[in-house]
């Protein structure tokens, strides 16, 4: 496994009021969601969690920063790869705007 990083242009002001229905959903819907992490993820407490809370055994976790929605886990890449092509089609679809990592010019 290694470890995978993504920021999506989903940035809070773009979505404003619907942001606390529309982000929600989009994690629920993603293959391997597990919740919002508690006491004992440490400094990932209150992120949404996919696969595992354990930082050594495979997860994905969200943030949100200043350059969008970013993702960070420890996946084998063809898994990744995979997962991060669905999200952002159903965020695409689900936001209205295409939604992909402006480093990659997707955006």
């Amino acid at each position: 496994m290694n470890r995978q990083e993504m920021n999506l242009n989903i940035k809070y002001e773009l979505i404003g009021d619907n942001w606390n229905t529309i982000i929600p959903e989009l994690y629920q819907e993603m293959d391997g969601w597990i919740g919002y992490g508690g006491e004992d993820t440490g400094g990932r407490r209150n992120l949404p969690h996919w696969f595992s809370f354990k930082e050594n055994e495979k997860h994905i976790c969200a943030s949100v920063e200043p350059v969008g929605l970013q993702f960070m886990g420890l996946m084998e890449d063809d898994e990744w790869e995979n997962w991060k092509k669905k999200i952002k089609q159903i965020a695409t679809e689900k936001l209205g705007f295409k939604v992909g990592e402006a480093e990659l010019g997707e955006v």
